[in-house]
C-alpha cells in the first residue's frame, strides 16, 4: 500500500478539530469532473480534478452569510445539491456553475432550535438521488425534562421527496433520529440511528412516487439505538444495526438472510465494550461495514479497546466475512462508486495517534486498496470516475497543544478496474 502525498487545494481557515468529534461540518461530492466543497462557513468551493498531475484547480466559488455549516452533497439534475446544519437547516440546489437553483428551509418544519447550539441546530442528515427526484432527511434534536426531573431525548425529522425544480412531491415525519439514505428502483431507505418516541422501526423503506411505507424492519433490541446505515440492492438490503452490533441482510420484505457479528460486547482485560457499526455500501458482490469508536457498557471512560473498532469489514454475498482492515479513526461517511469505497479517517478520540489520520481506499471484494496520509484528520471523501477526494481539517488534541494539519482538498486518480491509486 502506497502513502505517497497528493495534490492539494487550500480551503480557507477554519477553527480545528479538537480530540473529541463535534459533528460534520464539511462535505464533498464529485460532479462533471469538479470537487465540491461545502464548507463550515457554508460556502461552496468547486475545483476542477480532472487527470492531470497539478494540483485541484479553482473554478468557482458560492458565498453564504457564514451559516455554518454544509454537511451534506450530492449531484443532481446537472448540479448539486448541499445541506446545511444551521439556524435555517437548509437544502440548497445549485447549477453547474454555483448559482443558486432554489433552496428550502427545514425548519419550517423541525421547528426553531431549543439553542443556538451546534447538535441542536436542524441538520440535514442525508441527501441521495434516483436521478429523477432528490431525497432529504432532515432533523431537530432538543433536551426535554419529564415530570420526574428526567432528561428526555426527542426529534422532529422530515423525509422530503424534490422535484428537479424544487417542488416537494412528498414528506414523510417521524419523532425518530433519521442518520442515512439510499434511493434505487423506486425505493428510499431511510435509517433510523435514535427511536426514543412512537416511532420504533430502525429501518424504513418508502415507495418512491408517493412516500409511503413499504415494509419496516427493526433489530428488536432494548434501548434507543436502532441502525446505523442502509444500502438497498435489487432484492433487499443491507443494514449496519447500531441495537447489537451486527450487520444484517435483508429480502424486499424485510425477513432476514443473515447476520455478521462485527463489534459485539467482549471482555477486553475485564471491562465489557462495543462499537457501534456506522457504515455500509453493498453491491451483488458483497459487502463492507465500517465500525466506530470503542464503549463500556458501563459508562463512558475506558481504557479498553475493542478488537474491531475503527475497522472496515468485508463480507461475501452469502454473509461470510472475508477480510478486515483498520480505517484508523471515526468516519462520518464514506464515498462510493460501485465496488470502490473511500474511508475518511478522523479522529480517535481515546488514542488520538495522529500517524492514523488518512484517507483509505477498499474494493468490496478484496479489500483495502491504497492510503493517503494526512497530517490533519480526513472528514468528507468522495469517489467516482478514475478520482478520489478528501477533505482535511486541521486538529489539535488537548493532551498535545500542537495543531496538525490544515484545511485543503486532496485529490488522488484511481484506475477503476484496479482501484490502484496514480500519483
Amino acid at each position: 500500500m502506497s502513502s505517497q502525498r497528493a495534490p492539494t487545494a487550500d480551503l480557507g481557515d477554519v477553527t480545528p478539530a479538537r480530540s473529541r468529534h463535534q459533528g460534520r461540518r464539511s462535505a464533498v461530492t464529485l460532479t462533471d469532473g469538479l470537487a465540491v466543497v461545502g464548507t463550515a462557513d457554508g460556502d461552496l468551493r468547486a475545483f476542477d480534478v480532472s487527470a492531470d498531475s497539478g494540483p485541484p484547480r479553482p473554478r468557482w466559488q458560492y458565498d453564504t452569510d457564514g451559516e455554518p455549516s454544509v454537511v451534506a452533497a450530492v449531484p443532481f439534475d446537472g448540479g448539486l445539491v448541499v445541506g446545511e446544519r444551521s439556524v435555517r437547516g437548509e437544502i440548497r440546489c445549485h447549477d453547474a456553475d454555483g448559482d443558486l437553483r432554489w433552496r428550502y428551509d427545514t425548519r419550517t418544519d423541525l421547528g426553531e432550535a431549543q439553542q443556538e447550539t451546534r447538535f441542536l441546530l436542524p441538520f440535514v442528515a442525508s441527501l441521495a438521488t434516483d436521478g429523477d427526484r432528490l431525497y432529504a432527511a432532515a432533523r431537530r434534536y432538543e433536551r426535554r425534562t419529564d415530570d420526574d426531573g428526567n432528561d428526555l431525548r426527542h426529534f422532529e425529522s422530515v423525509v422530503y421527496a424534490f422535484a428537479p425544480d424544487g417542488t416537494v412531491n412528498w414528506t414523510y415525519r417521524t419523532d425518530g433520529s433519521p442518520i442515512s439514505l439510499d434511493a434505487d428502483d423506486g425505493r428510499v431507505a431511510v435509517a433510523y440511528n435514535r427511536c426514543p418516541g412512537d416511532h420504533q422501526h430502525g429501518l424504513v423503506v418508502l415507495d418512491a412516487d408517493g412516500g409511503e411505507p413499504r415494509w419496516m424492519w427493526d433489530p428488536g433490541t432494548d434501548g434507543q439505538r436502532r441502525v446505523g446505515d442502509v444500502a438497498l440492492l435489487a432484492d433487499g438490503a443491507v443494514v449496519s444495526s447500531h441495537g447489537d452490533y451486527c450487520g444484517y441482510r435483508l429480502d424486499s420484505g424485510g425477513r432476514e438472510r443473515w447476520r455478521v457479528p462485527l463489534a459485539t460486547p467482549t471482555d477486553v482485560d475485564g471491562d465489557t465494550v462495543y462499537a457501534y457499526p456506522n457504515h455500509v455500501h453493498a453491491t451483488d458482490g458483497g459487502a463492507v461495514f465500517v465500525t466506530g469508536n470503542t464503549y463500556p457498557e458501563a459508562g463512558r471512560e475506558t481504557d479498553a479497546r475493542h478488537p474491531s473498532e475503527h475497522t472496515a469489514v468485508g463480507v461475501s454475498p452469502d454473509g461470510h466475512r472475508r477480510w478486515d482492515a483498520p480505517v484508523g479513526g471515526f468516519a462520518s461517511g464514506l464515498g462510493t462508486d460501485g465496488s470502490l469505497l473511500a474511508v475518511p479517517g478522523a479522529q480517535n478520540f481515546r488514542d488520538r495517534d495522529a500517524d492514523d489520520h488518512a484517507l483509505r481506499l477498499f474494493a468490496v471484494a478484496d479489500g483495502p486498496i491504497d492510503t493517503l496520509d494526512t497530517d490533519g484528520v480526513v472528514t468528507a471523501a468522495a469517489i467516482g470516475d478514475g478520482t478520489a477526494v478528501a477533505v482535511e481539517e486541521p486538529v489539535v488534541y488537548h493532551d498535545e497543544g500542537r495543531e496538525r494539519g490544515a484545511y485543503r482538498l486532496h485529490r488522488v486518480e484511481v484506475e477503476s478496474e484496479t482501484g490502484r491509486s496514480r500519483r
